[in-house]
């Protein structure tokens, strides 16, 4: 899949997160910025990394502004977003 266009999926509720993804630049860019990054800030990390692995992104800047998700959570948005960026790669 290949990112094409700027996409966001979530919220900045409390326990969510909101996932902002936009063309790259020939690599993957990942930024988190959350209220718990000291703690788990590797961790969120490493979610959105499953997430893009999985679907084959090899290209993104992908931004994290966590309030608390959880990695489900955290899963599930950045699959989302990177869905609403992408297209599928002929």
């Amino acid at each position: 899949m290949n990112i094409v266009r700027l996409a966001v999926a979530g919220t900045l509720e409390s326990n969510d997160v909101l996932v902002s993804v936009a063309p790259g630049e020939g690599r993957v860019e990942i930024e988190v910025e959350s209220i718990v990054l000291d703690q788990f800030g590797e961790n969120i990390r490493q979610a959105a990394q499953e997430v893009i692995g999985e679907i084959g992104i090899t290209s993104a800047k992908v931004r994290l502004e966590d309030r608390g998700a959880l990695d489900c959570t955290v899963k599930a948005r950045v699959e989302t977003a990177l869905r609403r960026a992408g297209e599928a790669q002929k």
